[in-house]
């Protein structure tokens, strides 16, 4: 009862609310039997700033305006960026045997006992806001400060410690070490990588520094600099965390591991390059939960999702994918194959490499050096009673052979190529030494496939086009009515590139009666492609063009994904 005498003189003292509008909440809560806090959460009648300022003030609980300045960092970095991100907590500051730690739900008793066991010290809950929180954990974890402080505790080592033990014994005790500096700066690359949505991490050595950069939506950005004496520390824990050898640097190697960060898990294939000064690291990030994507979240479009629907619903018969490396290819094979993937199905695949692994269906990894070829395992493939093959890619003659045979002999076969258009894989394949018939007799469809960065939502906004974007998106005859497109200003949430995210576009080439009797004819590419057109197909300029003029990407980022200027 004292507590809520407390609640009710701290909404009167800062005017929360009149006296009506609490004489109201108080009879509802006399008839509901809920807490003063939770009629007064239920109706919305204070928001989260002043809702904790309440629970603290009920409590004796100091409410602070949190800034990322008022933090000291090394108090900060006495819990794991994990911790402070599951609870949105963070460490201000330790007085003596205390720790300050800030904290949206500042009762969590479990999560303060976890941080006085971690810590040794008794924790002093600050009460503040979730955001205020997560802009300083953002602040404080984020990669360039974890490097600095990481620096700072590297060099803390002596030289004479260090001739203790030879080259190859030392980085591999530092890696083994899970508070040790080196630890928290990989896993802070690592970390703010997936943060950042990045599809790969390379780690480059150069003098004075080593430079780490993300490739995030297809483009490459400097993440941060480090001092090139930490290079053979940073290469040698990754190594042995993805169980490669640390003693061989003078021959390539791959290797993997798997990460956990904020309750997911991620693959990581890691590759090491050796160069003229030092080994080069890319780790390419595979989110599990990738896996899940469905083809509509792949294809959004409703026309080209049931052109896909149709095209992998047929029994037997080839389709074929095209487009350059990075265009989304497998994302959306697999996304066909989650589709298919029944009980009454048995799916093979063999790729290279096996990027992410599906349940219920077999996969198999191309390996050169044992003699496991996409060819060979084609052979073994066909003999283990498929209902549907995926190729990873046609590259020669006898791969594109045995996949035409299976397709002809009742197996529905999903496979890549590199091609411009959809019309460049007919011709491919036949290029390749498959006679034209065959093509004509086991093709169901090609389609070729683009990925274009999406304007950033947060800092999205409207402008006039030029004649030259004009000229661009419609070419001679452009409309006489007002055009407004969109463009990205820049902001923190995407690295000032004005894009956030990727989304397809595709080109769409269904092989009708009259396109298997051109491919027979041996009719050249543009025939077929006006034919297709002919027919209904929407090509990769027309998708383009409706992606920036529905104000979804740019028409600076299609002329870099699909060369409008020469289509």
């Amino acid at each position: 009862m004292q507590n809520q005498e407390q609640i009710i003189s701290y909404i009167l003292e800062q005017n929360i609310l009149d006296e009506k509008t609490l004489q109201e909440v108080l009879k509802e809560q006399e008839q509901s039997g809920l807490s003063l806090i939770g009629v007064l959460k239920k109706n919305n009648f204070v928001d989260e700033e002043q809702f904790i300022k309440i629970v603290a003030a009920s409590h004796k609980i100091e409410f602070v305006n949190l800034s990322p300045d008022m933090i000291n960092p090394i108090a900060a970095h006495m819990i794991t960026y994990e911790m402070a991100n599951q609870y949105n907590i963070i460490p201000v500051k330790k007085e003596n045997n205390k720790l300050l730690v800030a904290m949206s739900s500042p009762l969590n008793l479990a999560v303060r006992d976890e941080i006085e066991m971690r810590t040794g010290l008794k924790v002093v809950p600050l009460a503040a806001t979730q955001e205020a929180i997560r802009q300083a954990v953002i602040y404080h974890f984020n990669v360039k400060n974890v490097t600095r402080q990481a620096i700072a505790s590297m060099r803390l080592t002596t030289d004479s410690d260090k001739d203790k033990l030879n080259e190859t014994e030392l980085e591999y005790k530092s890696s083994q070490v899970a508070d040790a500096p080196i630890t928290k700066l990989v896993s802070s690359i690592i970390n703010s990588a997936i943060d950042a949505n990045a599809s790969d991490i390379h780690i480059e050595p150069e003098q004075p520094d080593m430079r780490v950069r993300y490739r995030v939506d297809g483009i490459l950005h400097d993440a941060i600099k480090v001092p090139s004496s930490a290079h053979l520390e940073v290469v040698s824990h990754i190594k042995v965390a993805a169980d490669m050898d640390i003693s061989e640097r003078r021959i390539p190697q791959d290797g993997h591991m798997i990460v956990r960060h904020d309750g997911k898990e991620y693959d990581m294939r890691v590759s090491s390059l050796p160069g003229m000064r030092g080994e080069k690291i890319v780790i390419r990030i595979l989110d599990r939960d990738a896996i899940k994507w469905s083809l509509d979240a792949v294809v959004p479009s409703p026309e080209d999702n049931r052109k896909f629907r149709e095209l992998a619903g047929n029994p037997y018969g080839m389709l074929l994918l095209t487009g350059p490396t990075g265009s989304g290819k497998t994302t959306t094979l697999y996304s066909v194959l989650k589709l298919l993937n029944t009980t009454e199905r048995n799916i093979v695949t063999v790729e290279d490499p096996v990027e992410y692994h599906l349940d219920g269906i077999t996969q198999m990894q191309v390996k050169p050096i044992a003699g496991i070829t996409f060819a060979s395992a084609l052979r073994s493939i066909v003999r283990q009673d498929p209902d549907i093959i995926l190729i990873g890619e046609i590259r020669d003659y006898e791969t594109a052979e045995i996949a035409i045979s299976a397709a002809l002999t009742g197996h529905l076969v999903l496979s890549t190529l590199h091609t411009n258009d959809a019309a460049g894989a007919i011709s491919r394949l036949i290029n390749l030494g498959v006679a034209p018939f065959l093509v004509a007799s086991a093709l169901l469809g090609t389609i070729a496939q683009r990925l274009v960065r999406t304007c950033c939502s947060k800092c999205r906004k409207v402008y006039k086009p030029s004649e030259d974007d004009l000229k661009c998106l419609f070419g001679k005859s452009a409309p006489n009515e007002k055009i407004e497109l969109y463009r990205g200003a820049g902001c923190d949430s995407c690295y000032h590139t004005g894009y956030h995210g990727r989304k397809g576009v595709f080109e769409i080439l269904p092989v009708s009666p009259a396109i298997r009797k051109m491919i027979t004819d041996g009719c050249d590419n543009d025939a077929i492609r006006q034919q297709a057109v002919k027919e209904g197909m929407s090509t990769l300029h027309e998708g383009a063009v409706k992606e920036v003029l529905d104000g979804v990407t740019t028409v600076d980022e299609i002329i870099r994904v699909i060369n409008m200027r020469t289509e």
